[in-house]
């Protein structure tokens, strides 16, 4: 089963449930089409193409203008000044008369090329002004003399499930392609990281359609098209979208400052399940308990323990873990904020102060921060590990409050074989923090040095085990 980024988007209608039989009075009735919708909405849904140019290797030949084998140049898909151009498509949509465009980071990721295609041909090169892989959104902007058609966010707070919503887009570059289907969930989480919070539809939704919006039958934008679960790659009824309130947020920031400000306050935290909500005498689960406060961050300046479980943040109550860094990100940074906790049972508040989290990407770095060296993989007492990319975490469904190294071979004359298996997480060695294949590295030879056994404690899974081996 794969989870591929590649937008969503469907339509939907609302059905009242009881013990009663459903009467009309209760019932949406199902639209009769989508064709005036279309007609309205379709101007302002844009192709998106990107290219980046790659440094090729002089073991892919450039044949000389004339030669025989001229034409080889086209299949490796090469240009004679720059390389070999990769190019992707995507989709987007205008969200004002001048110009401004929203599609998903993933579609502009690395292009050095941006150009955007209206449904009339009509195309411009756009320059990107900001974006943010958090949530997987990016900010475009075109120029022109005349006005752009241009679509409005809606309020997907309102939205129900079971509600008729519509997808245009660009599915594998036929541009200007509608779908539509009913919202299938919300809330949901699919390990994308901290903001987690996706609308699923049941629409027909594939590769080019990320970026492209989701409308809900007034015509307003409820939801950007983002991912799909498929075990081929293909469109199986299951996709999702970025509700528009978290867009809206996001995509004013990004107009504004030209990169996300978001406030932190240095925590991780768990969930709270039926159980543990009766050990703090909860009726109900909610909050997030704290499972690591970070030293030197405003939550150990302010008094915040691990265990605390915060139920508000201000005036704002937490109704789960996935919801408190939305919460706090949107917090004031530089001024407290009161924060209620439950601990040994009893409320209690503290005030923290919410310092600004330090963004991959920024106005002045868009292409994101240059690879660390730190960061590359390592092969040490015959263990292979990998640093926690992004990459890393998408593909292997790794929660990003999760630190440490990945397991990726172990050895069989290694000490650790037997042990050791690949996907586990090293979190730490000799009983210190690691975040980096070179802090590993390093663990490991200080403890050689010393002729010390080290221990290292292993997530497998959300379970941890301990593990001590000889240095040599």
């Amino acid at each position: 089963m794969k989870l591929l980024l590649q937008s969503v988007f469907a339509a939907s209608v609302v059905f009242a449930v009881n013990s009663a039989p459903i009467s009309d009075a209760y019932a949406q009735t199902m639209p009769d089409g989508f064709t005036e919708l279309t007609k309205r909405l379709s101007p302002a849904v844009v192709n998106i193409s990107t290219a980046q140019n790659i440094e090729v290797s002089d073991i892919v030949p450039q044949f000389k203008e004339g030669s025989p084998l001229e034409g080889f140049n086209d299949f490796f898909n090469r240009d004679n000044n720059r390389g070999r151009v990769s190019k992707s498509l995507g989709s987007g949509f205008v969200i004002d008369a001048s110009g401004y465009i929203v599609t998903n980071n993933h579609v502009i990721e690395g292009a050095d090329v941006i150009e955007v295609i209206f449904p009339n041909e009509e195309t411009y090169d756009a320059k990107l002004l900001g974006r943010d892989p958090s949530t997987d959104l990016a900010l475009l902007k075109i120029e022109s003399d005349e006005d752009f058609p241009f679509v409005d966010f809606g309020d997907s707070t309102t939205l129900e499930v079971g509600e008729w919503v519509m997808a245009i887009g660009n599915p594998f570059g036929y541009g200007g392609s509608v779908s539509a289907g009913i919202v299938s969930a919300q809330n949901r989480r699919i390990n994308h990281g901290n903001y987690d919070d996706f609308i699923q539809t049941d629409v027909a939704i594939n590769k080019g359609n990320s970026g492209g919006p989701m409308f809900n039958m007034d015509g307003d934008v409820i939801g950007v098209n983002t991912a799909i679960i498929s075990p081929s790659g293909g469109s199986v009824g299951i996709s999702f979208s970025i509700p528009s309130d978290l867009a809206q947020s996001v995509v004013k920031q990004l107009r504004d400052f030209g990169e996300t400000r978001r406030a932190s306050i240095g925590i991780r935290v768990q969930e709270v399940d039926k159980n543990l909500a009766k050990s703090y005498k909860l009726d109900e689960p909610k909050g997030a308990i704290i499972t690591s406060v970070v030293s030197g961050k405003p939550a150990e300046d302010g008094g915040l323990k691990v265990g605390d479980l915060i139920t508000k943040v201000g005036n704002i109550d937490v109704p789960s873990d996935r919801d408190l860094f939305r919460i706090i990100a949107e917090t004031q940074i530089g001024k407290a904020v009161n924060i209620t906790v439950i601990r040994k049972r009893k409320e209690k508040v503290v005030s923290v102060t919410p310092e600004r989290l330090k963004e991959k990407v920024t106005k002045d770095n868009l292409h994101g921060d240059k690879p660390d060296p730190d960061q590359a993989s390592q092969d040490v007492m015959g263990i292979s590990i990998e640093a926690l990319s992004d990459a890393v975490r998408r593909e292997h469904k790794i929660k990003s409050e999760t630190k440490g190294v990945r397991v990726t071979e172990v050895s069989t004359k290694s000490a650790a074989a037997g042990k050791l298996k690949e996907g586990d997480i090293i979190e730490q060695v000799s009983f210190e923090d690691i975040t980096s294949p070179k802090e590993f590295e390093d663990a490991i030879a200080a403890a050689e040095e010393n002729d010390q056994t080290v221990a290292f404690l292993v997530n497998r899974g959300g379970n941890y085990v301990l593990y001590s081996f000889e240095t040599s």
